[in-house]
């Protein structure tokens, strides 16, 4: 449901049919967080374990994380 990749036992995913800003989830066993793509930045939540291996990945990754929320949102492309 969602998943775009997982890094060990934290979960990055992008929801269909979600709200604005265009964002996605990191899910870890201790702590969530709703992060924005344009920016980046965590909107709600924290990201506890891990954090700069997943910011690479996000920064590495980003076209991927934007082309996913554009396919499984289309009301609210990012251009």
């Amino acid at each position: 449901m969602g998943k775009l990749f997982q890094i060990g036992n934290i979960i990055i995913r992008v929801y269909a049919n979600d709200h604005l800003p265009p964002h996605f989830h990191i899910v870890a066993p201790d702590s969530q967080a709703l992060v924005e793509i344009e920016t980046q930045r965590v909107l709600k939540g924290s990201i506890k374990s891990n954090r700069k291996e997943i910011e690479a990945w996000v920064s590495a990754n980003i076209e991927t994380i934007k082309a996913e929320w554009n396919r499984i949102n289309p009301r609210f492309p990012i251009e």
